[in-house]
């Protein structure tokens, strides 16, 4: 007997891990009009000609995973240009760039990034070496961290840059001995180049938007948060979403201008005002409050150490003056805005919850889910106040580990007790603060399973030879999946919609090959996700 209402997918033969508290695990999935109506119980009452059901044969099924700071646009547009994330050493960059430049003869600039400072001395690319492949261009490459810019004499040449140029108050041009600059440049030093660069057409960003989004639905990510949206941005965004393109649900981080104040906030307000369109909706601010600890630039409570282990006079840069970042924060979270920091070093975490604590004082409890973002160095004092002060912390678990960039640029000039503060996922969950997981992509891979791995085991998944870093920090594998799915779906304002597997919400999941749940945590990461729907629709299929 056929159902009246029968359904549009069931799948079954398989552990449907639904991630709700009420109802954690069940055997069957029925979508109908893109959303669940069951996850338990017989299926002939919903069985009809036109229901298509697909055998699981023992495949795990998850909520789609949800990245809560990620850079689709910069990560699709790296994999248009001339992109050195992969390459093994700088030899290898050094042939990319010439085989790119070879390739693209009628390109203005070369253009593109991904490079890691662990391959170069102290963590700076020279000009010289990037002269030799390529001398009648500028070349401008930006590193996998986005802190950073890797060019040529070319690009210095035209951009003016030399002995007596002045840093930025938020850069540093690295120079040689003579105060010569070297071809490195690191945070606002790299807009003196930028600002040259050719304009991203329209046309070309939306290209990027889409690389982007269908590399994240390849590893299973159905919703994300853009933690780098301008203008130009946000309008590819609504241009996709507007034509059917936009499949992914994208929370849009609308870019706060460092060098600007509270005036900014009604521009922003405007583009909230726009509302949604489509599966794009703007209604966070991301705030940038400090560099990276590898080039000194995170800001720290107390200086770094020097290459002899002894203090320096450096304690890192403020991006946002702190005396106005509170005033900032409270206006936004009156205006509804939620708010997105950026902050790496155990000062900016401190700035940061300062700014929401004076928020909270003046304005009252608020849904805004603001959350730190990256907190690689947080002080123990300030570990209760996440909870206290209803802050999620939105973790990049896969920097959690021992690598060249690590041990050889980070550690020795944070010292042996600050190294110790860094990514402290378990004593954030311990002290009850929210977790949700972000990629930081194209910083490192979006892969979710990788990134799950690296939280329950603090070492790459890329060298599972290499040794635990601070395992006390580790977290268990359902708290991990957790904070990939219902975490970052809370900081997405996105929960009531998704994040679980419940009757009633939409079926965004995706079909794993296996039972992360049933193997060894050393091979979470190799793993694979066969399928990926949202609102029952099969967005990708391996």
């Amino acid at each position: 007997m056929e159902s009246e209402h029968p359904a549009d997918l069931i799948v079954r033969g398989g552990p449907v891990v639904t991630m709700a508290r009420s109802f954690p695990e069940g055997d069957q999935l029925v979508v109908r009009g893109g959303e669940i109506i069951e996850t338990s119980g017989r299926i002939d009452r919903w069985l009809g000609p036109a229901t298509e059901i697909i055998e699981l044969d023992g495949r795990m099924v998850l909520p789609g995973f949800q990245d809560a700071h990620v850079h689709p646009s910069i990560g699709g547009l790296n994999l248009l240009r001339c992109n050195l994330a992969g390459d093994p050493d700088r030899h290898a960059y050094l042939d990319t760039i010439r085989r790119y430049s070879d390739d693209h003869p009628d390109r203005e600039w070369i253009l593109g990034g991904g490079w890691g400072m662990d391959h170069f001395p102290n963590g700076t690319p020279t000009k010289d070496e990037l002269d030799r492949v390529v001398a009648d261009r500028p070349v401008f490459l930006v590193n996998r961290d986005g802190h950073g810019a890797w060019v040529n004499s070319k690009a210095l040449e035209l951009a003016g840059i030399g002995r007596y140029t002045d840093d930025p108050a938020d850069g540093r041009i690295e120079r040689g001995a003579g105060g010569d600059p070297i071809g490195c440049l690191q945070e606002g030093a790299m807009d003196l180049v930028e600002r040259l660069v050719p304009e991203t057409t329209d046309t070309e960003l939306q290209q990027a938007l889409t690389e982007g989004q269908n590399y994240l639905l390849s590893l299973g990510v159905t919703a994300w948060q853009d933690a780098w949206v301008t203008p130009q941005v946000e309008e590819a965004y609504r241009t996709l979403a507007s034509g059917g393109s936009l499949k992914a649900r994208v929370v849009g981080a609308l870019w706060w201008e460092r060098d600007r104040g509270e005036e900014q906030i009604v521009e922003l307000q405007q583009r909230m005002a726009k509302g949604s369109a489509g599966r794009f909706k703007p209604g966070a601010v991301k705030i940038m409050l400090d560099g990276i600890a590898e080039n000194f630039t995170a800001a720290l409570l107390e200086p770094y150490r020097g290459a002899d282990g002894q203090p320096t006079t450096n304690d890192g840069l403020d991006f946002i003056d702190p005396s106005r970042l509170g005033r900032y924060v409270t206006s936004l979270d009156a205006a509804g805005f939620q708010v997105h920091f950026h902050a790496i070093g155990d000062r900016a975490v401190r700035n940061a919850l300062d700014a929401v604590d004076q928020a909270r004082r003046v304005n009252g409890a608020s849904d805004g889910r603001h959350h730190i973002a990256h907190l690689q160095v947080v002080h123990p004092d300030d570990i209760p106040r996440f909870r206290l002060l209803d802050v999620v912390a939105n973790a990049q678990p896969f920097w959690a580990v021992h690598e060249e960039q690590q041990d050889r640029l980070t550690a020795p000039f944070l010292g042996p007790q600050r190294s110790g503060w860094q990514y402290p996922w378990h004593s954030l969950v311990g002290s009850g603060a929210r977790l949700a997981f972000g990629s930081d992509w194209s910083v490192s891979t979006p892969n979710p399973l990788a990134i799950i791995e690296t939280a329950v085991r603090r070492v790459s998944p890329f060298d599972r030879a290499a040794t635990e870093f601070y395992p006390e920090e580790r977290i268990d594998l359902g708290v991990a999946l957790q904070a990939a799915t219902r975490g970052s779906a809370y900081v997405n304002h996105l929960d009531h919609l998704t994040g679980t597997l419940e009757t009633g919400k939409l079926a965004d999941f995706v079909v794993l090959d296996r039972d992360i749940r049933n193997g060894p945590v050393n091979e979470i990461a190799d793993a694979r996700v066969e399928m990926t729907f949202i609102e029952g629709e099969c967005v990708y299929e391996n």
